[in-house]
């Protein structure tokens, strides 16, 4: 159990999800691989100072998502410790970042709407307050499991129909194809970790409390002109980023 850090009551978030982000980032640093199996309860409770409900409500937590597996007789089981790997380069593209990682791929999207540009919007794509983009709301799957729901505002004017050539193609890069951007390339890119919102869970499949890494993008046409901004959400524990330059 060495590695694993203590609990801190009071700081608003609640002990059992402590001890899932806990567990979580022990299973993926392998600190179980010798078993394959998560501590018995009383251990655990012995470990981070709680009662035993309180770590069942962590473990049942991440059964929830797919991390862990009760065992009658046996224990806890591990069911999931890997993360796919996403490369944000000047390239960055979904489908090839996860490439063959997975198996299958979806995407889906969940909402379209024309809109007057906020100023932070309209600040990232170098456009006027109030002048009109278009906002997608998307979410990606890879291998029937949610990995990323991404807010993605473009260019009204230059970019009409993209709800549509996204939902044909399930691929933001094929779309702007579509629709006469050849090539496009990643200008920047933020990434912060948060709790998941409550707007993100279900879509995500995620827990309340879940971490989730936050990847805020632009991309330019290959003459330096904003194209798209977006927020993109990934669950912590099925993605990790690689930084390429």
């Amino acid at each position: 159990m060495a590695g694993l850090k203590q609990v801190q009551r009071q700081t608003g978030v609640a002990l059992w999800r402590q001890i899932a982000d806990r567990i979580r980032e022990a299973i993926g640093n392998g600190a179980y691989d010798e078993t394959g199996m998560v501590p018995p309860e009383t251990v655990l409770a012995l470990q981070f100072g709680v009662n035993r409900h309180t770590v069942r409500s962590a473990l049942a937590a991440l059964a929830q998502e797919g991390i862990v597996r009760a065992v009658q007789g046996r224990g806890t089981l591990i069911e999931r410790k890997e993360r796919l790997n996403f490369p944000i380069t000047r390239r960055t593209r979904f489908t090839a970042g996860i490439g063959d990682q997975a198996r299958e791929m979806r995407a889906l999207l969940l909402d379209e709407a024309q809109e007057e540009a906020s100023a932070e919007v309209g600040s990232w794509l170098g456009l006027k307050q109030g002048e009109m983009v278009i906002r997608l709301e998307t979410l990606r799957h890879a291998d029937r499991r949610p990995v990323s729901k991404a807010t993605s505002w473009f260019p009204a004017e230059r970019f009409a129909g993209i709800g549509e050539a996204y939902r044909k193609h399930q691929s933001i890069t094929k779309a702007f194809a579509e629709l006469g951007l050849a090539d496009y390339v990643r200008a920047t890119t933020e990434v912060t970790a948060a709790h998941a919102a409550t707007a993100d869970l279900a879509d995500l499949e995620l827990t309340p409390g879940a971490i989730l890494l936050i990847a805020k993008a632009m991309n330019t046409d290959l003459d330096g002109v904003p194209v798209q901004y977006s927020i993109s959400r990934f669950a912590a524990d099925r993605v990790q980023f690689t930084i390429d330059n």
